[in-house]
């Protein structure tokens, strides 16, 4: 597994009111959902990322309230297609 070392102002752990060793987790949770967001990559792959199982992932996007299901418009326009 490869480490990547990140830097932040002091600021950011008082804004957030978040201890330093809190962000390194929260930072792999948001990552994930971004990317799975950006249809990058599968939710299988975001939760694992993240570090979590899909049911506590499935959660975390709810807690967010992260749509669950990305659909791109011209998908969502050819299943229309199809059902007219």
């Amino acid at each position: 597994m490869t480490s990547v070392e990140v830097t932040f102002p002091d600021s950011l752990f008082a804004a957030l009111r978040k201890a330093p060793h809190e962000i390194g987790p929260e930072m792999r949770v948001a990552a994930s959902i971004h990317w799975y967001q950006q249809g990058a990559i599968s939710i299988e792959r975001a939760a694992e990322y993240a570090g979590l199982s899909i049911p506590e992932f499935l959660t975390e996007l709810s807690r967010r309230h992260v749509d669950v299901f990305v659909v791109e418009e011209e998908d969502l326009a050819q299943e229309l297609r199809a059902l007219s």
